[in-house]
């Protein structure tokens, strides 16, 4: 850190640069400065060199506090999520803070219980936050009431994995319906017939959405869901151990589980030993997400790989592209840079899953 020093009654006072030395060391305004080092327009490049490398020679970093003040504005973007998995937050966090290293910008994370219960309770608390934009993560990104009350506010959003209303805001997107398929297309190759699944929390959209891409891979398969083996968890994996052990005491007991996250698989894997069983030989467990725990898991997870990471850091850059653009300079194709992003899916097979024992 470089320091600027000033005498004081025979004393040497040092303190940290200013706004004010970088513009005397530039010879420029005080104006200028902020232009530059906020690289806003009319600011010729030669200004603009000349400030960025006395902020540099006087190792300069511009006060957000201050900044926010200027601008009126916070510089603060939310990331909001419920009760999911660790390793899923985990993915959604390192995505938006990649897209915020070295920007002004910093991030708020606000999880919060019951968004589908009380989505003008949590709309009203994104309100207080002060927030320039929010992330919204499954399943507040499918709440019609909070997003009318973002609206309303003129809050801007972006929307990860929603199922409902893909033209509002900004969203990424992955086909769950397809994913779904393609991992419960894989057990049937297999051979399994018999298979268990452990469904997510009913008020995410995305749990209908993968339960959907399963009846595809059946009807497609000419096999039938029973009914019996279709239980209901939370995403989480005490919930999801307690309903795999229901599972396993079942007659017939099931060849295979399907769970709707890596979480619950995991605890499926847990169940199945348990019962004095083994994984894969006795039974195949297969998960969805590809978070750390399905490569940690022993066996490692036959999983659906979602680019959760990916989604976050894209959901984050188009949010702050959004706040610092101005719409009617752009034309039709880069607007739509500003709506709807599309990420592929990808069935990764592990050891976890082997056809059905005889």
């Amino acid at each position: 850190m470089t320091w600027c020093r000033y005498s004081f009654g025979g004393s040497v006072i040092s303190k940290r640069s200013t706004i004010v030395d970088v513009a005397n060391l530039a010879g420029v305004s005080i104006k200028t400065v902020s232009r530059a080092l906020n690289d806003a327009p009319h600011v010729s490049a030669d200004a603009r060199e000349r400030v960025k490398a006395a902020a540099a020679e006087l190792d300069y970093h511009p006060n957000i506090a201050a900044q926010s003040l200027i601008a009126r504005r916070s510089f603060l973007i939310g990331l909001t999520y419920e009760r999911p998995s660790p390793s899923y937050v985990v993915e959604l966090q390192n995505g938006a803070l990649l897209r915020l290293e070295d920007s002004r910008y910093r991030l708020v994370v606000l999880p919060f219980r019951d968004i589908a219960k009380r989505p003008v309770e949590f709309g009203r608390l994104l309100m207080r936050a002060g927030l320039d934009g929010i992330v919204l993560a499954p399943p507040a990104c499918d709440q019609d009431d909070l997003l009318d009350m973002l609206d309303r506010q003129k809050l801007p959003y972006a929307r990860i994995t929603p199922h409902l209303n893909m033209d509002r805001g900004i969203v990424m997107a992955m086909d769950e319906v397809a994913a779904g398929q393609a991992v419960a297309s894989h057990l049937l190759a297999l051979g399994h017939r018999r298979i268990g699944i452990i469904m997510g929390d009913p008020l995410h959209a995305a749990s209908a959405a993968r339960m959907e891409g399963y009846r595809r891979a059946f009807a497609e398969a000419g096999a039938t869901i029973d009914g019996n083996l279709i239980v209901t968890g939370d995403f989480t994996f005490d919930v999801g151990h307690a309903v795999a052990r229901e599972l396993l005491r079942r007659t017939p007991q099931p060849t295979a589980i399907l769970a709707q996250n890596d979480d619950m698989a995991v605890a499926a894997i847990a169940a199945v030993r348990d019962c004095g069983l083994s994984v894969p030989e006795d039974v195949s467990v297969a998960g969805f997400d590809d978070s750390e725990v399905a490569r940690t898991a022993w066996p490692q997870l036959t999983t659906i790989r979602q680019p959760v990471l990916q989604m976050s850091w894209d959901a984050t850059d188009r949010l702050i592209t959004s706040l610092e653009t101005d719409p009617e300079s752009l034309d039709e194709n880069a607007l739509s840079y500003f709506g709807r992003g599309d990420h592929p899916h990808e069935l990764v097979v592990r050891g976890s899953t082997a056809p059905p024992s005889a």
